[in-house]
């Protein structure tokens, strides 16, 4: 079975404070954790990041046969992320989307629409000198269930690390840990076109630039 989530977040509050699911996403995960008797994730939850990586997730829930799938998108356009991008790795549940050189200062990671708004943090954070690497981590709970050398690689123990979430915190938390902080959403009911939202509720890069700035300090 595919179920599909079509509005994430805030981003319909034109609609009204009954159409900003915050708390949802991070309800959905939560079956992420729970196993079913063969072992397996009791679903698959999957969080694209734009277009391109939107068509991976499908196919993903297409090939999925043993369990349901959840598909959680965004209402609103979206950015495309970096040209040259191995959408492919999407399969793993987290990859990185840019900043594949090892000399990085800080991690910026999030799902879904989210990932856009880091990468513009990431310009203006470059114009500063500060090195970063992009994470999109669609799935969590398919990232888990993958080696530890490769969750380690693409999220390594003691590097800063700064999530971005239009949920509720925990979405990130436990990717995030002890190694840095989380930007998300503990309330909701502001009803404004997405973009003023975006600005108030301080989901810009330029947010991003100053929220890295401030945990790097």
């Amino acid at each position: 079975m595919k179920f599909i989530w079509t509005h994430d977040a805030f981003r319909v509050g034109e609609d009204g404070p009954t159409h900003e699911p915050v708390e949802q996403e991070a309800q959905i995960r939560l079956m992420e954790k729970l196993k079913n008797h063969h072992g397996k994730n009791s679903v698959l939850v999957v969080r694209p990041a734009d277009a391109e990586e939107t068509t991976v997730c499908w196919r993903m829930a297409m090939e999925n046969v043993d369990t349901p799938t959840a598909l959680i998108f965004s209402r609103q356009n979206i950015e495309m992320l970096p040209e040259g991008n191995d959408y492919t790795q999407a399969t793993k549940g987290a990859y990185v989307v840019a900043g594949s050189d090892e000399n990085y200062d800080v991690i910026l990671l999030a799902s879904g629409s989210e990932v856009s708004t880091l990468e513009a943090g990431a310009k203006l954070l470059a114009a500063d000198g500060i090195k970063t690497r992009v994470v999109s981590v669609p799935s969590e709970g398919l990232f888990r269930s993958q080696p530890k050398e490769y969750q380690q690689a693409v999220l390594p123990c003691g590097k800063k690390k700064f999530g971005l979430t239009a949920g509720l915190p925990v979405n990130l938390e436990g990717l995030v840990g002890a190694d840095g902080t989380v930007w998300g959403l503990e309330s909701f009911g502001f009803s404004a076109p997405y973009k003023v939202l975006d600005e108030k509720l301080g989901f810009t890069g330029q947010n991003v630039y100053e929220q890295v700035k401030k945990l790097l300090a």
